[in-house]
């Protein structure tokens, strides 16, 4: 059970970012003249990248004002974290333990490095995962294709079947089951728990689970 690297997705696993992320976006999407709950934002793009979603926005409402909506979206989303963002419950005490148990962690997110690097160093969890942060713009295609997971276990010479995975979405629990990695997924975001197990994912409440999962 004891894994050779854990591979943590960012938002909604490591920093709570995901709440305030879906309600901004809902938000702006309406205003712009695309009706949208949180709930359709979670379903529709929730793990997947930006610009997967921006793409589907300059679809549905063309690409000028799609554009809007990136730069009023990314505007309103930095003002919230830097006043509400906060890490997941739990997160530093479980790299803590496995910092003990000598397992090898990194990050493998469908955000960009400029993202991460506001939102890790908010939390002040940036310096845990300094030299091991991968992002979806490394690879051609981002979850639920298996790339990125396969790139990040690469980069930290570990074969995919040693790997687990820690998600909060289906795309990225599909992505690391395509990988051929272990999927954990964490059922205490947005996604419904149902969702993340049918995706593939063992799943669990609260960070304080992982190390018994993980066999530590």
């Amino acid at each position: 059970m004891r894994p050779e690297l854990v591979l943590f997705d960012c938002d909604g696993v490591l920093v709570d970012s995901e709440r305030l992320t879906v309600a901004v976006e809902a938000r702006v999407l309406t205003t712009l003249g695309w009706a949208m709950t949180e709930d359709e934002v979670v379903r529709r793009w929730m793990g997947r990248t930006g610009s997967a979603q921006v793409a589907e926005v300059a679809e549905r409402l063309g690409p000028e004002v799609a554009e809007r909506y990136d730069a009023e979206s990314t505007a309103q989303v930095h003002r919230a974290f830097a006043t509400e963002l906060t890490e997941v419950d739990g997160i530093s005490t479980l790299v803590d333990r496995l910092e003990e148990a000598g397992v090898p962690f990194c990050v493998a997110s469908s955000g960009t490095h400029t993202r991460m690097e506001t939102t890790l160093g908010i939390t002040g969890l940036d310096m845990r995962f300094r030299g091991r942060i991968f992002s979806a713009t490394e690879v051609a295609h981002g979850k639920p294709a298996p790339d990125l997971f396969l790139h990040a276990a690469a980069r930290m010479g570990v074969a995919p079947a040693g790997c687990v995975v820690i998600e909060d979405s289906p795309f990225g629990v599909r992505a690391g089951v395509a990988a051929g990695m272990r999927v954990l997924g964490y059922g205490g975001g947005l996604a419904a728990a149902d969702a993340l197990a049918e995706a593939g994912a063992e799943v669990f409440g609260h960070m304080s689970e992982v190390p018994a999962l993980l066999g530590l």
